[in-house]
């Protein structure tokens, strides 16, 4: 009995060396560059895969003579090139998938600008959708993008799509939204019902009449709230729907900005677990909870709850609105219109952010605060310098500020003393920068927006993201904004080339320095050994291509755990 024991625990042990052994890996690819985007940013033209994980990087002949069996799969690239899987550190995976996937979609990133009439236009035709007792709800409108300049909707100009159907309508920056006079019958808001708390406006005119302008999420609440909630299956579709179009521009891991944003952060935790339950996503999430939706003491959700493919890393804060919307918190008066004495508004009070801030930090979660014009970021950096008093490793707990669009040189000098990393929308560059630099902060302010050249100077880490539904997602984008700074009106200029930087600082702004943001990067963000085989397959090398054309090199592969993702 003890020899056949012995017997059997030797045939297991033999079993899984075999399985784990040299000479068995599931993939093998070759046949074009493989850029790792490791310590030594090297290249090299194999790399195996073997039950989901990178196994051996480097020469064809020593990896397929150590790692090549008769089961191995071949994949000859053909001249294609290798990547890390790109990391797209904020997003709004629900958010979007809401707007785009169960809304129209107004967001035009295209020339020539929209006017109203075109709007109002798309709208009308889109009535036809609509079912009886439903609201036309769209997303995009971006009154910074449209001609004439800052032309904004009205209740007066919705009313003209439909008096009896209601319609409601979010700015491109989400910070804004736009109402007809149905939706606020509905809504029961009226010219003497009082800004709701958080922040948010019912905007009135000089006569103190409501315009059907709101400012700020808390004043969409009372619509929201009148408006039909979208079937389990018509949310899981949309939200599959959103992911697959991540995975088809590159993206293996994501971070949603704002669990809880739109039905609750139980629910939507809910939905996300069940989504990964059946194996239904296509990319990683990392989750943030929106601060805004948890209660005083909240703990339901722990820090850093969940597993490889879903876990929930941080608490997402809102500080300020938006900078192309005239509601980001400056020190300064916005430059738009003339001689304005307006320098938008902070959410929160410093003492009360403060106290919040910190329970949550307490507990071990990741801090992250949304914070676009300079007063927020210094409110915000102010916070963070006194959570982390006493705290010799601030790095470790890499505290984020999301977007740092108007910001000073002493700001970035003390992000980087306390470990802070930015994420950066650099769509502001490409598609706002124009409207920054001519009209709302003026050059000076807009040639700093998105400082990553001065990051990169002083040893700091940094990221760059679509904010979607604020812009497309598309990480090669990011990187052709940020090397050339050009913004897209013509005629095209170079906003702020000193905030400029490399190619291969821009690829490790959407890999492993992102994936280092979200506590992702020792499984992800570089082509190393141990780490998980999620990839990136691309028509052409982004470090040789030109840096303006970087953004039309085609993804022609995405793989997660060393299988290709089916975007069907």
């Amino acid at each position: 009995m003890k020899f056949a024991q012995k017997l059997l625990s030797t045939l297991l042990m033999t079993q899984c060396a075999l399985t784990f052994a040299k000479g068995n890996a599931d993939t093998i690819f070759y046949g074009g560059p493989i850029v790792t985007v490791n310590a030594k940013n090297e290249e090299v033209q194999a790399l195996a895969v073997q039950n989901g994980k990178i196994v051996a990087v480097g020469t064809k002949d020593a990896v397929t003579q150590e790692w090549q069996s008769s089961g191995t799969k071949l994949v000859d690239l053909q001249g294609q090139t290798l990547m890390p899987g790109f990391v797209e550190p904020h997003v709004h995976i629900m958010v979007t998938a809401v707007f785009e996937g169960l809304g129209l979609n107004l967001s035009n990133f295209t020339l020539p600008y929209d006017t109203k009439e075109t709007l109002i236009s798309k709208m009308k035709a889109h009535l036809k959708n609509i079912p009886q007792g439903g609201w036309l709800f769209g997303f995009g409108v971006d009154p910074s993008r449209t001609t004439p300049f800052m032309a904004e909707l009205t209740a007066d100009d919705l009313d003209q799509v439909s008096k009896e159907v209601p319609i409601f309508i979010v700015n491109q920056s989400g910070h804004i939204g736009y109402v007809n006079h149905k939706a606020i019958e509905l809504a029961g808001i009226t010219d003497k019902t009082p800004n709701p708390k958080g922040g948010g406006i019912y905007v009135k005119d000089a006569k103190g009449k409501l315009t059907g302008k709101l400012v700020e999420p808390p004043s969409y609440l009372p619509f929201m709230a009148k408006m039909p909630n979208p079937t389990e299956a018509e949310l899981f579709g949309a939200i599959q729907g959103t992911m697959k179009k991540m995975a088809s521009t590159g993206v293996t891991t994501a971070s949603d900005m704002s669990v809880g944003g739109n039905f609750g952060v139980d629910k939507e935790v809910a939905i996300y677990k069940a989504i990964f339950a059946k194996n239904a996503s296509p990319i990683r999430v990392r989750g943030y909870l929106f601060s805004e939706t948890l209660p005083a003491g909240y703990n339901a959700i722990k820090p850093n709850e969940g597993d490889d493919k879903l876990r929930f890393v941080g608490i997402k804060y809102i500080t300020d609105g938006s900078t192309q919307g005239l509601t980001a918190a400056l020190n300064q008066p916005y430059t738009y219109p003339k001689d304005s004495k307006w320098t938008g508004a902070l959410n929160y009070k410093d003492a009360d952010i403060y106290a919040s801030m910190k329970s949550f930090f307490d507990q071990g979660w990741q801090i992250s605060s949304h914070s676009n014009g300079d007063k927020a970021i210094d409110q915000a950096l102010n916070s963070y310098a006194k959570l982390l008093t006493g705290n010799s490793k601030p790095q470790e707990r890499r505290l984020r500020i999301e977007h740092f669009t108007v910001n000073s040189e002493s700001q970035v000098k003390k992000a980087v003393k306390l470990g802070v990393i930015p994420s950066f929308t650099i769509g502001h560059v490409n598609y706002w920068g124009a409207a920054f630099n001519n009209h709302i902060i003026g050059s000076e302010r807009a040639a700093r927006i998105d400082p990553a050249g001065d990051f990169k100077r002083l040893g700091g880490k940094f990221t760059l993201h679509s904010d979607s539904p604020v812009s497309n997602v598309g990480p090669l984008n990011y990187v052709s904004e940020e090397v050339t700074r050009l913004w897209q009106l013509p005629p095209q200029k170079v906003l702020g080339p000193t905030q400029a930087v490399s190619v291969d600082d821009a690829i490790r702004a959407i890999t492993i320095d992102a994936a280092y943001q979200i506590f992702a990067d020792n499984i992800v963000g570089s082509l190393e050994v141990g780490k998980q085989a999620d990839l990136v397959v691309l028509e052409k090398n982004p470090r040789k291509t030109p840096p303006a054309e970087i953004r039309n090199i085609k993804v022609n592969g995405t793989w997660i755990d060393g299988k290709q993702v089916s975007l069907k």
